[in-house]
């Protein structure tokens, strides 16, 4: 490999699941990668990152019970910082909308260091939703210095921000790469633990997440009780609702744990067994981002249990519905989506919206162009 130092920064398991394939492609590329984790999340983004064979160059540990927003981000700062200054990377790389993403941009750019944004250009339009995360990634692409936006209307968001168009490559999601990745490794094989889940394989399938701090005031209370009344109304489905450990949504879905046999609160699953679910699933209902563009390559559903969503070319493709977090709503929607017999052949001939595979490689190819000086790193 080359002296170039790419530091590549994550924090929570899903920076950590889609900046996976761009590690490989960097070093696949010849370029010396140091990962830095932040502890944001801790063992779920180790854990994920081990799901392909990769593990972190150094743990920041900034992970502490009960923490704030402010302190977190205290935190984030001050250990990302120290980190730049002691390594001195020639290139920083970050991903998405979290503390940890507006943390390691500004310290790069304190540092006076070419920042690439990983997923830039996503715009909900409401400063409040998701919260943080929107001012979280409108902030990042403030101070980076090249931007890999997963789409075409993402990288108009950036140049409407006032962005150099020469700075910006349209690379696809690399959430899509490592979707494909994963379910090309499983080739089929049901991941041992969601082995013996009574009625997984002879019913149909609703695959339901959520995590969202916007919803922690009864807004994943109401999306459970929809799920409980679902399964109370049809006896041929099976809900799977892996818990984020966040104690919030625990909170949440208290009132609906263990009260229907066909209706699975279980601890959370890791990222192979979470591709295995959706794929399989007859409909997945979540607010995460993540899942509204991992689901359209294995032609699901999802129906989003948010206000706003900063993806709408899923919805302009026919795989996303936003529905917000009304019980009603949500059993209405989960129900036409079931109801329609044909919407599952119709959506497996649309191609993903947000990307072919390719996206890590597009990412590589770019940061190797600007070490080598063959293009402007914007600093």
């Amino acid at each position: 490999m080359t002296s170039a130092h790419v530091a590549v920064i994550a924090g929570t398991r899903p920076e950590a699941i889609k900046l996976a394939p761009v590690i490989h492609a960097l070093r696949g590329a010849g370029l010396r990668t140091r990962v830095v984790a932040s502890g944001q999340h801790r063992e779920l983004l180790h854990e994920a990152f081990q799901a392909f064979g990769l593990s972190a160059d150094v743990d920041l540990a900034v992970m502490r019970d009960n923490q704030d927003l402010p302190g977190l981000t205290a935190r984030l700062i001050d250990g990302v910082a120290g980190e730049l200054s002691r390594e001195r990377p020639r290139f920083v790389l970050v991903q998405g909308d979290t503390t940890t993403t507006l943390a390691g941009s500004l310290c790069a750019f304190y540092a006076d260091l070419p920042c690439g944004h990983v997923e830039a250009g996503l715009r909900s339009g409401d400063r409040r939703a998701p919260w943080p995360e929107e001012m979280n990634r409108i902030l990042a692409d403030s101070l980076c210095t090249r931007y890999y936006p997963p789409t075409e209307a993402a990288a108009g968001n950036l140049r409407a921000q006032g962005i150099d168009a020469s700075a910006i490559v349209v690379t696809g999601q690399t959430g899509v790469d490592a979707a494909l990745l994963m379910a090309e490794r499983l080739s089929g094989s049901i991941p041992g633990e969601l082995r013996g889940l009574p009625g997984l394989g002879a019913l149909r399938l609703v695959y339901a997440t959520g995590h969202r701090r916007e919803s922690f005031d009864g807004g994943l209370a109401g999306v459970a009780a929809a799920l409980r009344a679902l399964v109370e109304e049809r006896d041929d489905l099976l809900v799977v609702y892996p818990a984020h450990p966040n104690p919030n949504v625990a909170r949440e879905l208290a009132s609906v744990a263990g009260s229907h046999p066909r209706l699975h609160i279980i601890p959370a699953v890791s990222y192979a067994a979470s591709i295995w679910l959706m794929s399989r699933a007859a409909v997945v209902v979540s607010d995460s981002g993540g899942i509204q563009e991992e689901a359209p390559s294995f032609g699901v559903p999802v129906v989003v249990t948010r206000d706003v969503t900063e993806r709408p070319e899923g919805i302009a493709a026919g795989f996303l519905r936003i529905v917000g977090t009304r019980t009603d709503r949500v059993l209405q929607e989960v129900t036409s989506v079931l109801d329609d017999a044909g919407l599952r052949s119709r959506l497996e001939a649309v191609p993903n919206p947000y990307g072919d595979g390719r996206a890590s490689q597009r990412i590589a190819a770019d940061v190797a162009a600007v070490l080598a000086g063959r293009r402007n790193d914007g600093a």
